[in-house]
């Protein structure tokens, strides 16, 4: 305990008329958060002013970060601001660092009323990358629509906040840490925590540790390679894939966390994960795994280099979640997608006959369906799958399921993919993303997109590309009624039914943290015989993909050649 009491400070400040946040909290460019004066402590002041003061005086929060650049001074300030904002206990990671899915974690289990988690995803770090602030809130999970909307109202007339300048926290140091406010009757408390171990604790009810060991230490040892790409999941990869479940050290690779995430963007893709795919197309390795720089994004690889698409990696979870023991014990309540990921988990929850939910992009849209009971599993295609054991999506588990399928079957993951493409038919898939586009021109292609296919003669449409021709069944701007509480969400994205089920997707992204918009066209098309499953997705969607450059016109209007990636 302090034995001088802490003064609490008012500092003056000005409002940012940017500070709304986005999907995935507010990213911006770190110089933003470290340069502009007052931004970061604007922003906190702003998300703690949102929680009612007969709610926040005394509550328990946690923090975590994904280690990159900024973090731990940001971490310092926002210990400074919580204790005095009333908050009563502070939940932090050792050395501030958390996985997104171990604050979910943390916070169901101890029952705080939220937790701060300094992360931009898969964005780049270091001095010139991106910095992000997420809010997530009781259940675990994102900031409902509700919330960032009451954040966004407090930011825009936001005229003082609350500080402690002189509180200082040792995040080395695990254990309890008092300390003695002015004015306050309680200390204010902080808890440095084992940034694993309540996690590590909720996995081992879920899964069968010791059939997932066998395959990665018996006779028939399966080789993994598990690439952290230098952000947080280093210390989960460590400590479960090896020190938990036995895969050898050289296993887990790039799993020191670094400020810069090594210079290289911490995204699991293809791109990206380049030294993991050429790792893997060597032949000696069998399961390959990347994660992003926070650990709810995932990328898994089969032998020889063969790569999992996130909408197939989704479905084939969903149709062995038999394999693992948390959904033998539970049973299956219905599984969920978003409205952009493919339509491939459709056909597994019609298989087996459970409810399937179709939601805009973005987590937060989840937790009420699996806070209702409604929904076991749910994903994205942007590399996102979880189940309702937290309210986040979470890599590690991810990585884990298929682990737990591949044990149970016997078989390599390119034979568990075929297999399921075989019984229900492969969604080919694929994404353009166009970043950085002039926001004036992304808004008004969509706007102009929208008018054509919301014509009543559209749906009737024939477009005809060489020796394909496909017909329009439907379009819409997607709308979603919750079926919780009857919110309604309107313009989610364009999309466009064929009568082949094929589809096509129009969206704007708000998950950037750079200058400019993102534009996102998805094309799917579905193959049910097995004979044509295994050609070159890029081949079977051409056409598709010329007929959305065709009716969006979106290199004239945005002055783009091509896509800025592909996946």
């Amino acid at each position: 305990m302090e034995t001088n009491p802490i003064p609490v400070v008012t500092v003056q400040t000005s409002p940012f008329d940017d500070q709304r946040p986005g999907t995935n909290g507010l990213r911006r460019k770190t110089a933003v958060f470290e340069g502009k004066k007052n931004y970061l402590q604007n922003y906190i002041q702003s998300v703690l002013s949102s929680i009612d003061l007969r709610d926040r005086q005394g509550c328990t929060m946690v923090v975590g970060s994904d280690g990159r650049y900024f973090s731990r001074a940001a971490t310092e300030i926002i210990v400074q601001m919580a204790a005095a904002n009333g908050i009563g206990r502070l939940v932090i990671g050792h050395n501030g660092l958390l996985s997104t899915p171990a604050v979910s974690c943390i916070i169901r289990k101890i029952k705080a009323i939220g937790g701060i988690i300094l992360t931009a995803s898969h964005n780049p770090g270091g001095l010139g990358g991106d910095f992000g602030v997420k809010f997530n809130v009781a259940n675990g999970g994102p900031s409902p629509d509700t919330v960032m909307e009451k954040i966004a109202q407090v930011s825009r007339t936001l005229e003082e906040y609350a500080i402690c300048p002189d509180l200082r926290i040792d995040l080395a140091r695990l254990g309890r840490h008092d300390f003695d406010l002015e004015n306050k009757f309680k200390p204010f408390r902080v808890e440095i925590v084992d940034s694993v171990e309540l996690y590590l604790n909720l996995l081992r009810t879920i899964f069968d540790f010791s059939s997932i060991k066998s395959l990665l230490t018996g006779p028939e040892q399966l080789k993994i390679r598990i690439d952290a790409m230098n952000g947080v999941m280093g210390l989960y990869v460590r400590r479960i894939m090896c020190d938990e479940l036995g895969a050898p050290a050289n296993a887990a690779v790039n799993c020191v966390p670094m400020e810069d995430f090594g210079g290289r963007p911490p995204e699991p893709n293809l791109t990206y994960a380049a030294p993991l795919v050429d790792a893997m197309k060597g032949g000696d390795i069998g399961f390959g795994a990347a994660f992003d720089a926070d650990g709810d994004r995932y990328m898994i690889l089969g032998e020889n280099g063969f790569f999992v698409n996130p909408s197939d990696s989704l479905a084939v979870m969903a149709a062995n979640l038999s394999c693992i023991p948390y959904f033998r014990q539970l049973g299956l309540k219905g599984f969920a997608r978003s409205m952009a990921t493919s339509t491939a988990l459709d056909r597994v929850a019609k298989a087996l006959k459970v409810a399937l939910y179709e939601t805009p992009t973005g987590w937060r849209f989840f937790g009420n369906l699996m806070d209702s009971g409604r929904c076991s599993l749910c994903g994205e295609e942007s590399f996102g799958t979880s189940s309702d054991h937290i309210r986040e999506k979470d890599g590690l588990w991810s990585v884990l399921v298929w682990l737990s399928i591949m044990a149970a079957r016997k078989q390599g993951v390119d034979e568990i993919v075929k297999d399921h493409w075989a019984k229900l038919g492969r969604n080919y898939f694929c994404r353009f993303d166009y970043e950085g586009v002039d926001p004036r021109a992304a808004f008004y292609m969509m706007r102009d997109l929208e008018g054509v296919i919301t014509d009543k003669a559209f749906p009737s449409q024939k477009f005809a590309v060489g020796n394909t021709v496909y017909s329009v069944e439907r379009a819409d701007n997607f709308e979603y009624v919750d079926p919780v509480d009857g919110t309604v969400v309107r313009n989610q994205g364009l999309r466009i039914v064929f009568t082949d089920a094929s589809r096509l997707v129009f969206r704007l992204s708000g998950s950037g943290g750079g200058a400019g918009a993102t534009v996102r066209i998805y094309a799917e098309s579905l193959e049910r015989d097995p004979e044509r499953q295994t050609r070159e997705t890029q081949a079977v969607l051409g056409p598709l993909i010329a007929i959305a450059l065709k009716i969006s016109d979106i290199h004239e209007r945005t002055g783009r050649r091509s896509p800025t990636v592909i996946t």
